[in-house]
């Protein structure tokens, strides 16, 4: 009699942790969804799993998980950390715990966090009271600051205030919406700025030896009060900033009690050094399996899945190390000036995109029906290319044709 498939658990398994089903299932596993919601249901039709598990009491989903004799419990999004922990604690399986959860996803309790370990973060205040943030803010005499949601993501809500009026109208704009995943915002997050280039630092984990699968520079303009995403291109490894933010992100994962699992993490080189704009316990929203083994020889979703399911290869063959750029790489998040409803898709224009040679995967990230917006965000951008070639020139000269064909791509009402 043949033996039982090992089986690993995802928690809401839609958008990008599709990968991680895929990665898991090419190393011999079964998958489990647990969906805490079931209004998620169309983001995961069609993908193969062992079986779905409905719910969001971490007893009573533990308790029907158990009969499965999993290995591995794994956040599919930014809100799934807390169940995850909380999962992966109960069923005695690698966890990072429960203790700490509400300061993977609350970036008021997440700088705290880092602030009582001593490593170096933004001053703070959060309320519920617009008027208290203004005068925090005013108080301070400091500007710009930062006023953004407590647990959102991909920009949502972020406005760099020059003053006491722009502080306030971004405080109420907060209080009135809610983040991403429907959560709604009952206080605002207001910080001192930090001044200087940002990066994203991507790892996994596991026993606190980390790997570190990719370190980007931010490349973002200014449209307002918003800071928005423009392309991120990838540092060699030797580069010195790389040391020095892999140690710095290795502090403040400690300070979060993160010892296992994939992680995501924003931090900007100050004048005092590095400091943590914010970090997830989770996959990084930029990952393509097939660009990243291109470019890094290894993606994140596959080094999770192999800690997770084969820890002693994960390391002897990864663990304390770093990524080796194979390529120069960039990924561009187009942004926009339109705004109108998409009647379609121009595709001689995506053909064009594609057909650039270092272009290799175009994301059309608006669909016929939806409404494209001036870009605010990372959400509102409209495509999604990555790029990759063996000199700056030749990623540069691509860049500015897709510049230039961006706003081509979609046929608005």
């Amino acid at each position: 009699m043949s033996q039982p498939r090992p089986v690993a658990v995802i928690v809401d398994a839609w958008t990008c942790s599709h990968f991680l089903l895929d990665a898991l299932t090419a190393l011999g596993l079964d998958v489990v969804q647990v969906k805490s919601d079931p209004e998620l249901a169309a983001f995961s039709a069609g993908m193969r799993y062992l079986a779905t598990v409905t719910g969001a009491d971490p007893a009573a989903l533990a308790g029907e998980l158990a009969a499965y004799a999993p290995v591995a419990v794994l956040a599919g999004q930014e809100p799934d950390v807390p169940l995850a922990d909380a999962l992966s604690e109960r069923l005695g399986l690698p966890s990072n715990g429960s203790a700490l959860s509400s300061a993977r996803r609350d970036k008021y309790q997440m700088a705290e966090a880092l602030r009582r370990a001593g490593v170096r973060c933004a001053e703070q205040f959060k309320s519920d009271q617009v008027a208290e943030v203004v005068a925090w803010a005013d108080a301070r005499g400091q500007w710009p600051v930062v006023v953004k949601p407590l647990a959102s993501a991909a920009t949502d809500n972020v406005a760099i205030c020059a003053d006491p009026d722009q502080v306030r109208v971004a405080a109420e704009a907060i209080l009135g919406s809610e983040m991403l995943w429907g959560e709604a915002n009952l206080e605002v997050l207001v910080q001192s700025y930090l001044d200087g280039v940002e990066y994203v630092v991507d790892m996994v984990s596991w026993q606190d030896r980390r790997y570190t699968c990719g370190v980007w520079e931010y490349r973002k303009r200014q449209v307002g009060v918003h800071n928005i995403y423009d392309y991120e291109v990838l540092l060699a490894a030797d580069d010195p900033r790389v040391a020095e933010l892999v140690d710095y992100i290795d502090s403040a994962l400690r300070a979060l009690g993160i010892g296992y699992g994939p992680t995501h993490a924003e931090v900007i080189i100050t004048a005092d050094g590095p400091a943590l704009v914010e970090v997830g316990a989770r996959l990084a929203g930029n990952l393509s399996p097939t660009f990243h083994d291109h470019c890094l020889g290894a993606n994140q979703a596959s080094l999770t899945a192999l800690a997770y399911a084969r820890p002693q290869e994960f390391a002897d063959r990864y663990a304390g190390r770093c990524y080796t750029a194979l390529h120069q790489a960039w990924v561009c998040n187009t942004p926009t000036e339109l705004e109108g409803k998409v009647m379609g898709v121009n595709q001689d224009v995506l053909a064009e995109i594609e057909a650039l040679p270092t272009v290799r995967e175009l994301i059309v990230k608006l669909r016929p029906g939806w409404r494209m917006r001036p870009t605010v965000d990372l959400l509102s951008a409209t495509l999604k290319v990555f790029l990759a070639a063996d000199s700056t020139p030749e990623l540069r000269r691509d860049y500015q044709r897709i510049a230039e064909l961006k706003d081509l791509a979609y046929q608005l009402e």
